[in-house]
């Protein structure tokens, strides 16, 4: 049994998370929902942090979204943002059926758009979780720190992106990204950050 293992062995099963995993399977989709663990974790910053204001970036089948939004404060709301239509309605119909769905509000499309009509409707944030496509993970983080209220925390799953990001013969587009990513995290003077190395490795920041 590995370490992760016996993590999930305490933590259990959850009926609507198992539900997400399942629809997921039944579609087709790709199984890439963020870790049992550190969707447990991902709830926990949010209550931790008190957010009422939470930016998910990539939202698949909606394993992220039920943990983000399990802990918002009340009257809180999550914006997620997806590319595919398609999944964006799996997304929903996952928090709708946890009893979660007027948490959450679901914005369609090329995400680099949708976070610059946030900014243009000055809309800000208390919590990040970025979960997409990887090339882009360095302008997302731009994006956070700029929509983010201060002391908000940013989050970014896949840090490790299945050891390739410290294979140095590793150098694809993908990897370069997630390494930037990574150093931005840690080194950038705009935040304190580090990076969790379980799972495929967990990226969290505060914003000064």
């Amino acid at each position: 049994m590995s370490v992760e293992q016996y993590v999930e062995s305490l933590l259990g099963e959850n009926i609507d998370l198992e539900r997400v995993h399942q629809t997921i399977r039944d579609k087709a989709m790709p199984e890439i929902s963020i870790a049992v663990g550190y969707g447990r974790l991902l709830t926990m910053l949010v209550r931790m942090c008190r957010a009422s204001s939470v930016l998910e970036i990539g939202a698949l089948g909606g394993y992220s979204g039920i943990c983000l939004a399990k802990g918002l404060a009340n009257g809180g709301r999550l914006t997620s943002l997806e590319l595919l239509q398609e999944y964006a309605d799996v997304a929903r119909g996952s928090l709708e059926a946890a009893g979660l769905g007027e948490r959450v509000e679901y914005r369609v499309g090329d995400a680099k758009k949708s976070l610059a009509e946030l900014a243009e409707e000055g809309r800000r944030f208390d919590f990040f979780f970025i979960d997409a496509d990887k090339e882009n993970y360095p302008l997302y983080l731009e994006w956070a720190i700029k929509l983010a209220n201060p002391g908000a925390v940013i989050t970014g799953d896949n840090a490790l992106l299945h050891g390739k990001t410290i294979d140095p013969d590793e150098n694809g587009t993908s990897v370069f990204a997630m390494r930037q990513f990574n150093q931005a995290i840690v080194c950038d003077e705009r935040l304190i950050g580090t990076l969790l190395p379980a799972y495929d490795g967990l990226a969290v920041a505060i914003v000064k």
